[in-house]
C-alpha cells in the first residue's frame, strides 16, 4: 500500500512539473532558446474575428522548405492555423506572409524521422499525443517587413 501512495505521489509531482513546464516555461515565458540546433521563429495566426496571437516556435528545414510542429499538449495555435492557414512568420527581425499546410503521408514520415523528438524532450513535455507538422510555404506576393 506504501507503494501505491509513494507511486501516485511521484506521479501527481510529475503531472504537475509537466503542466508548470507547458505552460509557463514554454506557454507565458516563450523563451528564446537561442543554444539550440534548430531556429526560433515567432508565427502569428488570425482567427475568425481577425484577432491575432503570436506563438514562438521552433523550426526546422528540410529540402529547403520551413516546417514546424505541434508535439506540445497545448495546440491552440496549431488549432487556430488549420483554420485559417494564412499566417505571418518572424524570423530574424524580418516578417513574412506565409500559407501552413499540414504535412501528411511520406512528408511527414521523413520530417518526423529526420527530427525526431529524444526520450528527454517527450518526458520534459509528458510524453504528448503524436506531433502534427506544419510546412509554411511563402505566400504568393507575400511582403517582407524589417
Amino acid at each position: 500500500m506504501k507503494f501505491l501512495k509513494r507511486l501516485g505521489i511521484v506521479a501527481a509531482v510529475y503531472i504537475v512539473f509537466v503542466v508548470l513546464f507547458e505552460t509557463v516555461f514554454l506557454g507565458l515565458l516563450q523563451p528564446k532558446l537561442e543554444n539550440l540546433p534548430y531556429q526560433m521563429l515567432v508565427l502569428t495566426t488570425t482567427d475568425g474575428s481577425g484577432d491575432s496571437q503570436s506563438r514562438r516556435l521552433a523550426s526546422f528545414e528540410t529540402d529547403k522548405k520551413l516546417y514546424v510542429s505541434a508535439h506540445h499538449w497545448p495546440r491552440g495555435w496549431y488549432k487556430r492555423t488549420l483554420k485559417n492557414p494564412n499566417v505571418q512568420v518572424e524570423i530574424n527581425s524580418m516578417t513574412s506572409d506565409y500559407v501552413a499546410v499540414p504535412v501528411e503521408d511520406e512528408e511527414l514520415e521523413r520530417v518526423a524521422a529526420k527530427y525526431p523528438l529524444g526520450l528527454v524532450t517527450r518526458f520534459l513535455m509528458g510524453f504528448p499525443p503524436p506531433r502534427d507538422v506544419l510546412r509554411l510555404d511563402p505566400a504568393k506576393g507575400g511582403e517582407s517587413q524589417g
